[in-house]
């Protein structure tokens, strides 16, 4: 009877068009009055704990801002031109060189509609002048921006982790070689596509032009290595390191770029400046320019952005543990997952039910919310059939990445027909094609275990041997 109205509640509320975090709040509070034992009390508790207790979700807010600032500021341009001049020779190489910009973006946000956002808003006109068909390039940006939760730092990780109370880092390095994976697989039915099509390359743009883009993107590639670095080296929690790496981000699009802020358009270096006078009069920028940083109205919008979208989640995390917690209280996984192992369903058919289930809750949830009513269920299960927790965590993710694309609340798609001015239905049919791509990517990540831990299992050798 409890879990029947739990479900009904949440299901019939989210039909009825309630929000998915007010549906997941309702719901909970509900069954709580009228059908539970449970105090009304341990409302307030869980929804203080979701948010207070679980550490590794305070680096959400963190990198939410770190990904807005690298998305305003001029990241995303150095970046695409970098990519371009690496790869842009082959042919269909500017649609190559999108995914390699959405790889390396990945990489600095953790958040996919952000990768969406700053790489295609770019990108897609670029391909349409020249020569690509638009939907073609559309759809590219669409598949390859999921890599935004997939490549590490991933918040959609972090979310999972805090779930099942699974290491981030070890969910971080098991997220990069799929990352990479995944990403070279879209490339290569790109070039294949561009063959058949007789899609145009680029001029190959030189050794010194790779040298100079590679130079002016190393802002956002720093932030890479001192993020995985901080973190893989043991220097830093995945907390830390957000935190780190918002500061980064603010400091190189303010003081670095200079793309927004006080100093932005003025040059760091004047013509036949000595070294000396070019450290003398930035430092004076710099030291006039930080207190007006607060009242600076791009610094503001940018921040409040960001404080809007990082209250969102964490609303959506908080109504989600609550209704995690009615799960917990009334033993319904237990319940399901002793129904389930009663089926004697081998770990590869158990696998096979968890990607149906996700796949159907992403056309219609959002990611987070996903993970935290369903990875508490599943995870049982998994454990009693011998699958290892991080192999789960990445399976899920995969399932979440393809979630982003399918409608009709695939956040992907929204941002996809903002850059382009289409309507959501063009959306969808530019992306279906490469969706094909993601859906073999989420076979071979279900079933061959080792792309997923190889990592994480060498990295923790390599911590045993010293």
């Amino acid at each position: 009877m409890t879990i029947a109205a739990l479900f009904f509640l949440l299901f019939g509320c989210m039909f009825m068009g309630m929000p998915i975090a007010v549906a997941l709040g309702f719901s909970s509070v509900t069954t709580i009055l009228f059908f539970s034992n449970d105090s009304i009390a341990s409302v307030s508790l869980k929804l203080f704990e979701a948010v207070s207790e679980h550490y590794t979700l305070l680096a959400i807010p963190f990198f939410i801002l770190s990904s807005a600032f690298l998305s305003t500021g001029g990241v995303a341009q150095r970046l695409i031109r970098f990519a371009i001049s690496v790869i842009g020779h082959v042919r269909g190489g500017l649609a190559m060189a999108s995914v390699v910009a959405c790889m390396l973006f990945a990489a600095v946000s953790g958040s996919s509609p952000a990768t969406v956002a700053a790489i295609g808003s770019i990108v897609i006109v670029g391909m349409v002048k020249a020569g690509y068909p638009e939907d073609m390039a559309a759809g590219v940006i669409a598949n390859a921006g999921t890599l935004g939760i997939l490549i590490p730092p991933s918040i959609v990780m972090l979310v999972y982790s805090a779930a099942t109370e699974v290491s981030a880092a070890r969910m971080f390095m098991a997220g990069f070689i799929p990352g990479i994976m995944m990403g070279t697989m879209l490339m290569l039915v790109i070039y294949v596509v561009a063959r058949v099509k007789g899609l145009p390359a680029q001029p190959w743009a030189g050794a010194k032009e790779i040298l100079l883009s590679g130079w002016s993107a190393t802002g956002g590639i720093l932030l890479i290595a001192l993020v995985l670095g901080a973190i893989y080296g043991g220097v830093a929690s995945p907390t830390e390191a957000a935190a780190v790496s918002a500061l980064y981000a603010f400091s190189v699009a303010v003081f670095g770029y200079r793309d927004m802020g006080p100093l932005k358009g003025k040059p760091w270096r004047q013509r036949d400046e000595s070294i000396g006078a070019l450290a003398i009069r930035n430092l004076g920028q710099i030291a006039w320019a930080l207190p007006r940083c607060v009242p600076d109205p791009e610094v503001r919008k940018v921040v409040l952005d960001a404080s809007k979208v990082a209250v969102m989640l964490l609303f959506i995390i908080a109504n989600a543990f609550l209704f995690a917690h009615v799960l917990t209280t009334e033993r319904i996984p237990h319940q399901i997952a002793g129904t389930i192992v009663g089926w004697g369903l081998p770990a590869w058919g158990f696998l096979i039910i968890v990607n149906i289930l996700l796949l159907i809750a992403g056309n219609f949830m959002e990611p987070s919310a996903i993970l935290l009513i369903m990875a508490p269920i599943l995870f049982p299960i998994a454990m009693q059939l011998g699958i290892d927790p991080i192999h789960l965590g990445i399976i899920m993710v995969v399932n979440m990445e393809i979630g982003m694309i399918t409608p009709p609340v695939g956040l992907n798609l929204f941002v996809l027909a903002g850059i382009t001015g289409h309507g959501l239905v063009w959306a969808v049919r530019a992306a279906l094609p490469w969706l094909m791509v993601l859906l073999f990517f989420l076979i071979l990540i279900t079933y061959i275990p080792q792309i997923s831990l190889f990592l994480p299992e060498l990295i923790d050798r390599l911590k045993g041997y010293n």
